[in-house]
């Protein structure tokens, strides 16, 4: 089974640890990974922001760049939701109507893959009993419907203290193009979010998706907030202790 990695903009250009950290995760797991060079921008600031029509080469494009994946592991929970509105772009009879529908269906968030397909919990993280609290982040909460994948692989984190995160459902206010357009609003958004954070009295902020850490994370560097900031991906990658990691339940993935 060959695993592609989807590569987003926020991760290419702000966070390519976090990208290493997914993919040393996996190779860790003995999976194949790889990264077509053909996949751009999933189309999501342009198409959110009402240029459906000029969206479209763009989004053509990613599904043509992951045809022959067998599945495709995304860094964002937001940009992987992105993938599983490609279907509803297309009118039955268009030819990327089935394509779009495929790419959907083998396409997941990077938590999701590991426990839903994968069927792990355990990856062997270690930490020395640093608090921490975790940011869910909207779309993958409303889009792909995922509350608890995060929460069960943090949970095995050994010697990490997760603390509950007040109004823990609230947007931090990035909300891609969101942030742009409305700035103040988003301002405000991104103010309570910090204050809930700092109220837990975590010294590490864990998300899954890396526009809301970059959202999230400026606003305690402006603020001089001595909070971290950390994709989960770099959390299960810290400290790894080979002998606790779970075994794949999938067949698929089992030599």
């Amino acid at each position: 089974m060959k695993v592609s990695i989807f590569s987003t903009c926020v991760m290419d250009l702000m966070f390519p640890q976090v990208g290493i950290a997914m993919v040393e995760v996996l190779e860790r797991l003995g999976i194949e990974t790889d990264l077509p060079e053909q996949q751009i921008c999933c189309g999501q600031p342009t198409y959110n922001s009402g240029l459906a029509k000029e969206s479209m080469p763009t989004i053509k494009n990613q599904i043509d760049a992951f045809e022959s994946s067998d599945y495709v592991v995304g860094i964002a929970g937001s940009c992987s939701g992105m993938f599983t509105e490609y279907p509803h772009m297309f009118d039955e009879g268009d030819p990327y109507k089935q394509k779009a529908i495929d790419l959907a269906n083998k396409s997941y968030e990077f938590t999701q893959f590991l426990y839903r397909v994968l069927g792990l919990e355990d990856l062997g993280a270690t930490f020395n009993g640093e608090k921490a609290t975790y940011h869910r982040s909207c779309h993958m909460t409303r889009i792909l419907g995922e509350r608890e994948a995060p929460f069960i692989l943090l949970d095995k984190v050994k010697g990490l203290e997760l603390l509950s995160l007040p109004h823990l459902e609230n947007c931090c206010g990035f909300g891609g193009t969101f942030s742009v357009k409305s700035p103040e609003i988003s301002e405000m958004m991104v103010a309570e979010k910090t204050r809930d954070i700092l109220s837990t009295g975590a010294e590490i902020l864990i998300s899954a998706d890396l526009g809301c850490l970059m959202n999230i994370g400026g606003k305690l560097n402006r603020d001089g907030k001595k909070v971290r900031v950390m994709h989960i991906a770099e959390i299960l990658n810290t400290n790894v202790d080979l002998e606790r990691i779970d075994a794949i339940k999938n067949p698929a993935f089992i030599k």
